[in-house]
């Protein structure tokens, strides 16, 4: 399956929003960059879906855009006025050419979810391989009311326990995609987390 970065080219703080083309094409996040439609439409004329990793509007506020020009069914965790599927921990979706199984990864937001293959994770801001704060293993900040930093230990646990040792390809919802051993990034980023330091320290 082929992935693309839709918001690359993006000139406002957004998310990575990914389209994976494939026996079922799917827009992973909408993003918050208004040319996200036309990036898009730069490789296909239809989506099969549009999934959430959570609603954070970064992630969500161009979702009513993408809804518009391709009239997708949306999936997410938590409600949306357009949501016409439910994600839940342990379901399975198939995104491009393979099932993914969804897994629950609170403590960033309340509604977080993460895509898992045997070949590929969608983390969302769960864990990132690169940011402003560490490189080669980094976690969603923790540090905003409503989020917590124990959740977010015990869903990279979580997530880690889904994984097998075959994930090479790791695309984040900020900072720049992995490919190569996500299993040694997804485990520095918890031993980092676990250190309960301020992500960004004043």
């Amino acid at each position: 399956m082929d992935v693309y970065n839709v918001t690359a080219d993006a000139d406002v703080f957004t998310c990575n929003a990914y389209l994976v083309e494939g026996e079922r094409t799917v827009l992973v996040d909408a993003g918050a960059w208004s040319g996200v439609v036309d990036a898009v439409k730069s490789h296909t004329d239809a989506l099969d879906a549009i999934m959430l990793t959570h609603q954070h509007s970064d992630h969500i506020a161009e979702l009513d855009a993408v809804l518009d020009a391709f009239d997708a069914p949306l999936y997410a965790y938590a409600d949306h006025p357009r949501r016409e599927g439910e994600l839940d921990d342990d379901d399975q979706v198939f995104i491009g050419d393979e099932p993914f199984d969804v897994v629950y990864t609170p403590g960033h937001a309340d509604d977080h979810v993460a895509f898992v293959s045997e070949t590929t994770l969608f983390s969302g801001d769960v864990v990132v391989h690169d940011d402003g704060a560490f490189d080669y293993g980094s976690f969603g900040r923790t540090d905003m009311p409503g989020q917590s930093r124990e959740r977010l230990i015990e869903s990279i646990k979580a997530l880690l326990e889904v994984m097998g040792d075959d994930i090479e390809h790791m695309y984040t919802g900020h900072g720049d995609e992995f490919h190569g051993d996500v299993r040694d990034v997804v485990e520095t980023a918890l031993g980092r987390a676990k250190k309960r330091q301020p992500k960004y320290p004043e």
